[in-house]
């Protein structure tokens, strides 16, 4: 019994590494997903892309289960996606409920951030809200800004989102800038949370309207450098989602 036991216990931890082993192969090529939500619970699914994932046939995308797209169109003061007009064409033209986000940045001014991404988004009947993507980037992290100077980049760039095109902005987050700079406000907009571990669950009971749950999954339809693409879920039916859009 003893001998057996010294020899069961290596064999044990080599199929342990083994196993893990291929379980993060697998979850690098992006053939297993840690979160798999549940299509009863959340029927409406969607994606966000970018210039990343090149030139899109939006027809082939949404037959796996794309019922809306988010769509990469500025970041900062300056940089406009290359790919912004392509992708908000072609989604629209095969029915798929379209809407387009911003990068904020911690750098300069929520007005100037504003008019980059009104002079490239049109305000069209039928599409979805803006979103404000509040991550950090480079060093932000580690040195970052201050509750009260984002804030006040924050709000700026809010109110001229929402005075041009109508709507309340979506503020999408991950974990960390959420509970660095949303937490404790905004309970006035429609949080875009991502989470590719487990179900959100925000402090204090809030809901979410969006759930990234996977930014590794690979799909049929895009020939970009980046072979990844997000997906997401919307927190209720197709009939609530369209009830955000922007309106006439």
């Amino acid at each position: 019994m003893k001998r057996g036991k010294q020899f069961w216990v290596p064999v044990s931890i080599l199929a342990f590494f083994i196993v893990g082993g291929i379980g993060i192969f697998l979850l690098d090529r992006g053939i297993l997903h840690l979160n798999h939500p549940s299509k009863a619970q959340f029927p409406v699914r969607g994606v966000d892309v970018s210039a990343h994932q090149g030139d899109i046939d939006w027809e082939v995308l949404k037959g796996q289960d794309v019922s809306f797209a988010y769509l990469k169109a500025t970041e900062g003061s300056s940089f406009q996606d290359e790919q912004f007009a392509s992708n908000w064409k072609n989604a629209q033209k095969a029915g798929v409920l379209t809407g387009a986000y911003h990068f904020f940045s911690f750098d300069s001014s929520g007005k100037t951030q504003a008019e980059n991404f009104i002079s490239v988004v049109p305000k069209t009947a039928g599409t979805l809200p803006p979103v404000v993507d509040i991550e950090f980037y480079g060093d932000k992290e580690q040195n970052r800004p201050s509750k009260e100077e984002t804030a006040a980049i924050l709000d700026e760039l809010l109110k001229e989102l929402e005075t041009y095109y109508g709507v309340k902005p979506v503020l999408y987050a991950t974990m960390k800038s959420y509970r660095a700079y949303l937490e404790d406000g905004y309970g006035e907009y429609p949080i875009w949370i991502r989470d590719v571990f487990s179900c959100p669950n925000l402090p204090n009971g809030r809901e979410w309207a969006f759930w990234q749950y996977s930014s590794r999954h690979r799909m049929k339809g895009y020939d970009g450098r980046e072979p990844f693409i997000d997906r997401n879920v919307f927190n209720g039916t197709l009939e609530e989602l369209t009830q955000m859009c922007i309106a006439q």
